[in-house]
């Protein structure tokens, strides 16, 4: 499985960007999960969000709920991250990843597949 993200960039405070990510590579069936991680400089990676691939179930850190929303377009194998009402603490290189299971997971270990990540800086 390859994985492309896209549509990082800097903005300001208050700003929206959506983030994009596609996957190739394999057909997925509803046993799958694609997530969104992030990582901040000097910190660990942490989980996002996450959506099934088949049922739409959707799963929000705690952080995030209220601001981003991840949904996905299976006819484009594609997962998106909207992101409202951005803060300074969001900036971050934001990762997608697809996990094969049967149940959500926000655990790292779980995500077999990792894209390449792209950049979120928010300026206050």
């Amino acid at each position: 499985v390859q994985l492309q993200a896209s549509g990082g960039g800097l903005v300001q405070a208050g700003d929206s960007l959506r983030l994009s990510c596609v996957a190739s590579g394999r057909s997925f069936s509803p046993y799958y999960y694609m997530g969104w991680f992030r990582q901040s400089p000097g910190k660990e990676r942490e989980f996002v969000a996450a959506i099934s691939w088949a049922g739409g179930y959707k799963y929000q850190s705690d952080s995030v709920k209220g601001r981003f929303t991840i949904s996905r377009d299976n006819a484009k194998n594609a997962v998106y991250l909207q992101m409202n009402s951005l803060k300074p603490e969001d900036t971050a290189v934001y990762y997608c990843a697809v996990r094969s299971g049967p149940r959500m997971s926000t655990s790292l270990s779980d995500y077999g597949y990792w894209g390449q990540g792209t950049l979120v800086t928010v300026s206050s």
